[in-house]
């Protein structure tokens, strides 16, 4: 049981430079702040830190404790960083919808319009449900349905964020072994954003899913343990082959 506590227990997207030691429980994540440093993350990793303090010095009672409370500020975390996910898609599907329109999309690409306007239709019923997945999902759709569109001009408009293109003189790894989160921060999310992987973190549920069976618990994405190797598949059919050297 007492691996329990080394391993990475809540690694969702980054951590804080310093954790706010005092701060209050119920504290409502600033919007204007980054995601990676929202206070319900911020209060899980202290309780998990608790946790562990209290497991190691026999106080089991409180460990169970505050394992339990680090676990609830997780879900939230989760819960709050989806939401700004999906409120960041549905901006960018919304841009390009409404931009779209106004280059009279409607009567010149009739059928890809009307794709559009199902997906952002959906995106927006999704968002009043909370199904932030679902807004992501059908904000891409939106996306996907109008990325040919082009104004009279020629003008392609807003388009969606891109990966940084990987680079085509070497063999990227194929394998990474997770390392402590002390000492590396890893996690789905930064692994993903690293320039030897996708050099895009948005695309971290490509990595978590070729890999969610080697999880102790494979329905959370937030629990990887160190020492466990991660098969990077190809995003863009790019040359992988071996595992990650630090030495590189």
């Amino acid at each position: 049981m007492k691996k329990l506590f080394t391993v990475v227990l809540i690694c969702l997207f980054a951590a804080a430079a310093a954790f706010a030691q005092d701060a209050p429980e119920e504290e409502t994540p600033d919007p204007s702040a980054p995601l990676i440093n929202n206070t319900y993350y911020q209060q899980s990793v202290l309780l998990t830190e608790q946790a562990r303090d209290a497991f190691e010095n026999g106080d089991y009672d409180t460990s169970a404790r505050y394992a339990e409370q680090a676990a609830e500020y997780a879900k939230r975390s989760d819960n709050y960083v989806a939401m700004r996910l999906a409120d960041n898609a549905i901006a960018k599907a919304h841009s390009r919808y409404t931009w779209a329109g106004s280059v009279g999309a409607a009567s010149r690409y009739p059928d890809e319009y009307e794709t559009a306007t199902i997906a952002y239709n959906e995106a927006n019923d999704k968002r009043k449900a909370q199904e932030w997945d679902g807004v992501v999902e059908a904000s891409d759709r939106v996306i996907g349905a109008l990325v040919n569109v082009t104004a009279a001009d020629g003008q392609a408009g807003p388009v969606a964020e891109s990966a940084p293109p990987q680079p085509a003189a070497e063999t990227l790894p194929a394998q990474y072994t997770v390392r402590q989160w002390r000492d590396t921060g890893d996690c789905f999310w930064n692994i993903a954003g690293r320039p030897w992987v996708y050099g895009d973190s948005y695309e971290w549920r490509k990595l978590y899913e070729a890999n969610k069976d080697k999880l102790s618990d494979p329905d959370n994405p937030n629990l990887i343990e160190p020492g466990i190797i991660l098969d990077i598949p190809s995003l863009k059919g790019e040359a992988r082959s071996g595992m990650w050297d630090p030495d590189r």
